[in-house]
């Protein structure tokens, strides 16, 4: 997919906010997945991409070490201004997916909102196939108290914090909302003085539920499910380290709606409705948890689309995620309201063969 295909639509709505890159870094099988579920096929080799060139005005800080002496994963991209602002700006957290055992913090897909008025960071965190679960909810957690620690230095606000992701990096954020501030996790990294909460969350067809999605996969009409759950290559019983169905503590620990409360910050879900890798019922889940404690919650629902495409790209849905960001870290008075199906509706994916 061409990262940038979208990109002039994107300029004239004046967000500069890149979604589709940030969708075409989020799938959550990776080739690695599927290589093993098919023993016998040899992972295509990726054709080497050329780093893109940041955006006018936009300065990077790569690499930056969030927790001291860790792992080398455990690091983060800074995006700002070229020039120091004069108020902090509110801060965007992107985590990226992959099945929580592959993707990359780089390049970020929302580094544009830098231009809007934003601090961007985009977070690197261990995989499962180096650690299992809670090592990565707990690497996103210490990237975001060192952001805090050091929020002076970079002109970030550390009480406006929002995080976005798709796919498992949908989960990853997620799991920051519904868990942050609750101490479910051994903190790692230090900077245990600052909070690990945000102000809001934006998922992008993130799994919420490891104890429904095999039930929900094989219910889903719309869809045939590609998984082989709990066997080699699937990245929910490897994330956990066992299968689903063997240990009710694990799969309620890394389930988003498990940590829901009336503390949880306002969420914006998006979620194609012929999803064959994150059953469309996971996030249905979740609106209804959240709704349950009264959270503010947005389902975005986009009739025909899979696991990403085209119309997570659309000018009025990048227009609702900037909006929802925009109500929720900047105070503005602007109205969330979602896109209509119809103007979102593309033609579904044809059924894997049986």
């Amino acid at each position: 997919m061409n990262c940038y295909k979208f990109w002039p639509f994107i300029r004239q709505l004046g967000t500069a906010f890149s979604l589709v890159c940030l969708i075409a870094n989020t799938a959550l099988w990776s080739p690695a997945a599927r290589a093993e579920d098919k023993p016998n096929e040899t992972p295509p080799k990726k054709a080497p991409v050329a780093p893109p060139q940041l955006p006018r005005g936009v300065r990077m800080e790569r690499d930056i070490s969030y927790v001291t002496n860790g792992d080398e994963a455990q690091r983060l991209d800074l995006y700002l201004p070229e020039k120091p602002p004069e108020r902090p700006l509110p801060l965007i957290v992107h985590i990226h997916g992959g099945g929580w055992m592959g993707g990359s913090k780089f390049p970020c897909g929302v580094a544009n909102m830098v231009n809007q008025g934003y601090a961007v960071a985009s977070v690197e965190y261990r995989f499962s196939q180096k650690a299992v679960f809670p090592a990565q909810i707990q690497d996103c957690q210490a990237a975001i108290r060192w952001l805090r620690a050091n929020s002076k230095q970079y002109h970030i606000d550390p009480d406006q914090i929002g995080v976005v992701g798709g796919s498992a990096g949908g989960h990853l954020s997620a799991l920051v909302g519904t868990a942050g501030g609750k101490k479910a996790f051994p903190s790692i990294g230090g900077n245990e003085d600052q909070s690990d909460r945000v102000q809001c969350v934006c998922d992008i067809y993130g799994p919420t539920n490891f104890a429904t999605v095999i039930q929900q996969a094989e219910a889903d009409k719309n869809v045939r499910n590609v998984f082989k759950f709990n066997k080699p290559g699937d990245p929910y019983s490897s994330l956990i380290g066992t299968s689903l169905d063997a240990d009710k503590q694990k799969t309620e620990a890394v389930s988003p709606v498990h940590y829901v409360s009336k503390e949880t910050p306002p969420i914006l879900i998006l979620h194609g409705t012929h999803d064959s890798l994150v059953p469309y019922a996971q996030s249905e889940e979740l609106v209804a948890a959240l709704k349950s404690q009264g959270i503010e919650v947005w389902l975005q629902t986009l009739p025909g689309s899979g696991h990403g495409g085209p119309a997570f790209g659309k000018p009025p849905v990048i227009s609702l995620m900037k909006n929802f960001f925009d109500k929720h870290l900047k105070g503005a008075d602007v109205k969330i309201e979602l896109v209509p199906e119809a103007d979102v509706a593309v033609e579904p994916p044809k059924p894997a063969a049986k």
